[in-house]
């Protein structure tokens, strides 16, 4: 797991390839290994989407279909389309049943926090559990970039939906629910009955936005998020802001 601190700043690029497909290709390699059926899920993320889709706040384009001609925005996007085809090939190929989900910004408690993995929901948690009424906080960018969030409760029904069905062509799972990182903490400072600031930043960003298409799955499986954000952001902020008080 990682944000945009983590994933978009370049420096951990190696690691973040060179880890995942090792993982990927032991995985595959013993389960090609098997004699009997396997069926396996994989995460694969909306990093995958092209970045000439994401340009706009305001409409960004992540159909699963529009995924070629390839283009993410970072190494790690790149890794994961390569391991969506090679969980492809592997179920051309083996008796392997492979489920793709795309995940577009899982968040919740018990998730990183403070150890620099963090995306934006734990982040701003962090930052405003941490600041008096009337502070200010950091915010990368001008605020105005867009993301949906997912609360992992969500995500984890989408996934044993999934991997229970017979689909075999990659979902995303997310929210529909496009939201801006300054509403986002707008979002979490009411939760906290805070006023609280922003202090605008350079700093990593990834592209201008970014919504789940929830279409397919819904189509596909009758899937849709029961949480909303704010119900989401609330427990999250709960969470996070007791760990800071332990």
């Amino acid at each position: 797991m990682g944000g945009a601190g983590y994933l978009f700043t370049g420096l951990n690029d190696a690691d973040v390839m060179h880890n995942s497909a090792l993982i990927n290709l032991n995985l595959l390699n013993y389960l090609g290994s098997r004699l009997c059926c396997q069926k396996v899920f994989f995460s694969s993320s909306a990093c995958v989407y092209p970045e000439f889709n994401q340009l706009t706040s305001s409409n960004p384009i992540c159909t699963e279909d529009t995924v070629y001609p390839a283009q993410p925005d970072s190494e790690y996007g790149w890794e994961k389309l390569f391991s969506e085809r090679m969980y492809l090939a592997y179920s051309r190929n083996y008796a392997i049943q492979s489920r793709i989900g795309r995940f577009h910004n899982i968040f919740g408690p018990l998730g990183s926090w403070n150890n620099g993995k963090e995306k934006a929901p734990a982040a701003l948690c962090r930052k405003i559990a941490s600041t008096p009424s009337g502070g200010s906080v950091e915010i990368w960018g001008d605020g105005c970039q867009t993301r949906s969030f997912l609360y992992v409760d969500d995500c984890t029904e989408a996934t044993t939906t999934l991997l229970r069905s017979e689909i075999d062509i990659p979902l995303n799972i997310g929210s529909d629910f496009l939201v801006s990182i300054n509403e986002l903490v707008d979002m979490i400072s009411d939760i906290a009955g805070k006023t609280i600031h922003k202090v605008h930043i350079d700093g990593p960003m990834g592209v201008r936005g970014r919504v789940s298409d929830n279409r397919l799955i819904e189509e596909k499986l009758g899937w849709s998020p029961k949480i909303n954000l704010m119900d989401g952001l609330a427990l999250t902020y709960e969470w996070i802001d007791s760990q800071l008080r332990r």
